[in-house]
């Protein structure tokens, strides 16, 4: 199968190019990113030299491209990582967050319309479905769930869910969304929480911490989500969502904690900020539905993985350090600026 990957530049983009490649030698991956501040060439560097592997840059949402591109390639998989997704971004730049994840998502549908694909896959968010409260630990988001945003970011996420499912029941488009919950593992971009504590804490700075902690996020390992992702495309039913959880619940002050024990950080480093406007209080996903249509069980609990992401931060500094520095920026012109 040939097999477009937006947003492969990213963290979880990334390690599903990782997993893939590597998985499955006889596909082509074409990785499409447009490099903005969260895209990193760094992280492909591992499958660079693969030859079933492709980078190309250019924008989602830019239909003169995208449809240059299917018309080049003629894909058989399409499956969408690219997104603007940082929650504190989308409140003082909503527009953005629109143009990237609404609009860049019907471009692609209506490219996917026009030269035809096997599956369109639209990677999503639990956010889409609002927060629970923390006094009810035996309620989980199903797929069933109403649709209950809190923030730009999630609002633009669910306006792309519900075009893809539209696209699905309107033009007959084969396609498929999954919904995970928070990832962790190598790569992830450092204004995100764990990668954050790691590597200020490393430098003995100071930990911010929204409110008093006590939002509670369900961890996935960024692995197990590749394998979800990979087994809903393959053998998922069309038109269909799967929720894809951890069942690893913690408190964003537990996760902090964890990191700075592993670390042997003190907690005093921890400084509570004022809290993030409209804060989802609890996430928390049932996955019983991937778990017994397609067999699909998490490998890592929070446990075990965490160890394993705090190792490879350490193992990788230059990587982090860069993009700290900014320096990562430059990588594309550095390898590829002579090629164009």
């Amino acid at each position: 199968m040939k097999i477009i990957v937006t947003g492969g530049a990213g963290f979880i983009g990334c390690n599903f190019v990782h997993y893939m490649v590597k998985r499955y030698p006889g596909d082509e991956i074409i990785n499409l990113d447009l490099l903005t501040y969260a895209g990193n060439l760094e992280s492909l560097k591992p499958v660079e030299g693969c030859p079933n592997y492709r980078f190309v840059r250019g924008d989602i949402a830019d239909r003169d491209f995208v449809f240059s591109l299917f018309e080049k390639e003629k894909p058989d998989v399409v499956i969408n990582f690219a997104a603007e997704s940082h929650v504190d971004r989308s409140i003082t730049d909503p527009e953005i967050f629109v143009r990237t994840n609404v609009i860049g998502t019907t471009t692609l549908l209506d490219a996917c319309r026009k030269y035809g694909i096997q599956r369109y896959h639209q990677v999503s968010t639990d956010e889409v479905y609002g927060d629970l409260p923390l006094d009810r630990p035996d309620l989980f988001f199903t797929e069933e769930t109403p649709i209950h945003t809190s923030s730009p970011y999630s609002s633009a996420k669910a306006g792309a869910d519900l075009f893809v499912l539209a696209y699905h029941r309107t033009y007959g488009l084969p396609v498929s969304i999954s919904r995970c919950s928070n990832n962790y593992g190598p790569y992830h971009f450092p204004e995100k929480l764990i990668p954050l504590v790691i590597s200020r804490a490393l430098n003995d700075e100071e930990i911010p911490v929204y409110g008093t902690g006590e939002n509670v996020r369900d961890w996935l390992y960024v692995t197990d989500h590749c394998t979800a992702i990979d087994l809903i495309v393959r053998n998922g039913r069309e038109g269909e969502v799967y929720n894809i959880g951890g069942h690893n619940e913690k408190t964003n002050l537990e996760v902090v904690q964890t990191v700075l024990r592993a670390l042997g950080k003190p907690e005093s480093l921890i400084r509570f900020v004022t809290d993030r406007p409209g804060h989802d209080r609890r996430y928390a996903m049932d996955p019983t539905k991937i778990e017994t249509e397609l067999g699909w069980k998490p490998q890592y609990t929070f446990k075990t993985g965490i160890p394993v992401t705090i190792q490879w931060y350490l193992d990788n500094k230059d990587w982090w350090e860069n993009i700290v520095s900014g320096a990562y920026q430059s990588y594309f012109e550095t390898m590829y600026g002579a090629r164009l």
